[in-house]
């Protein structure tokens, strides 16, 4: 294939999935040990509104229910997994706990983002027109969107009351 080099064709999606898996490995960790050291300071400084919003309200919920089984399950999320890797720690779940729980968690995300990933990468190869089109109508979209949300709040902005 055209701009790959050899020896990177060779090593296929299990170079990916390594890859992918050493960065949410660490990922996982410092969000954990973020969330330990904001029961230990963090609370009394100005991230106080977002370590205690709805969001950690739920995540915090979610693992009184599930436990060490739902950090695994976390990882299958989208966003909510951040806030329970950050609930485990503000809850002090114990480290190996959390560790042995998280690597399954690991391994799922890493084979998730493997699959889409390397086929996206490999239609992208093949396709370089076709990619081109979605990036263009992407753009396009993603434009109207904030276009739109901007004209909204001068909208609401300039309203009088």
């Amino acid at each position: 294939m055209p701009g790959i080099p050899p020896w990177a064709h060779d090593l296929g999606w299990w170079a990916v999935f390594i890859f992918l898996f050493a960065v949410v490995f660490p990922r996982a960790q410092a969000t954990y040990w973020l969330g330990r050291a904001a029961v230990s300071g963090a609370l009394q400084t100005r991230w106080r509104g977002r370590l205690e919003g709805p969001g950690m309200v739920r995540a915090q919920a979610y693992l009184d229910r599930w436990g060490p089984w739902g950090v695994p399950a976390s990882f299958l999320t989208i966003g909510f997994q951040t806030l329970v890797q950050l609930a485990a720690g503000m809850g002090r779940m114990r480290y190996s706990v959390y560790t042995l729980a998280m690597i399954p968690g690991c391994v799922a995300w890493a084979g998730i983002y493997t699959g889409f990933g390397y086929a996206a990468f490999q239609l992208v190869l093949r396709f370089t027109w076709v990619a081109a089109i979605a990036l263009v109508i992407a753009s396009a979209i993603v434009t109207v969107i904030v276009v739109r949300r901007r004209r909204s709040v001068e909208s609401v902005v300039r309203t009088p009351r």
